[in-house]
């Protein structure tokens, strides 16, 4: 039914976001890892799903077409609903998705609230026919290129890509050295790295 907004982010909570068009305040729920690049006041664009029950009708909203095919692939398997979807990729974006049901890595996908280990092995095995490695490596280099882009501070940059080589996941690392950064506007790579560290 909705295919995106556009407005402004008048609102934001743990779960979910306001976003204001034409004088009407979408609640549109959101994954945790698209928290931190969001801001009350700023305009933005979300891709969105309708998702209609008996009992409720929401919106969830993502920041790249990428990401809602990935959550609309999770609501194909068997036992995911909306939530479900949300939480995994609250826990990891899409990229780090397809890597870990295509090397069977169940623990990584079961780190997602409400989705224990039968869950992420039956992830794995509904999607793993759907997802293409070769694929999977074009995506991640497009959306590493497309996030420098939008990230010209080389300091964070050098940030998150130390986190990641930690351990951390992409979308993990981002969101905790985006919520050090304001608070050290000249800092160094290092001095950002130990900030998010506390916050990971």
């Amino acid at each position: 039914m909705y295919a995106y907004i556009k407005g402004i982010i008048t609102g934001i909570s743990p779960d979910s976001v306001i976003i204001e068009n034409q004088g009407i305040g979408y609640r549109v729920f959101v994954p945790g890892s698209a928290l931190g690049e969001l801001a009350v006041g700023e305009e933005r664009k979300l891709h969105t799903h309708f998702a209609v029950r008996e009992d409720a009708m929401q919106l969830y909203g993502f920041l790249s077409e990428d990401d809602l095919q990935v959550f609309r692939l999770l609501l194909g398997v068997s036992g995911v609903g909306p939530k479900g979807a949300l939480g995994i990729l609250s826990q990891m974006n899409g990229d780090d998705l397809r890597f870990a049901v295509l090397s069977d890595d169940a623990q990584s996908i079961a780190k997602a609230q409400g989705i224990g280990k039968k869950t992420a092995q039956k992830v794995i095995l509904e999607l793993k026919d759907k997802l293409d490695l070769g694929e999977a490596f074009e995506k991640k280099a497009e959306h590493t290129l497309s996030a420098a882009a939008r990230q010209p501070d080389s300091a964070q940059s050098d940030a998150v890509m130390a986190l990641t080589a930690l351990g951390y996941s992409s979308s993990e690392a981002m969101k905790a050295v985006r919520s050090a950064a304001p608070e050290l506007p000249d800092a160094d790579a290092e001095t950002l790295i130990k900030a998010a560290l506390r916050l990971l």
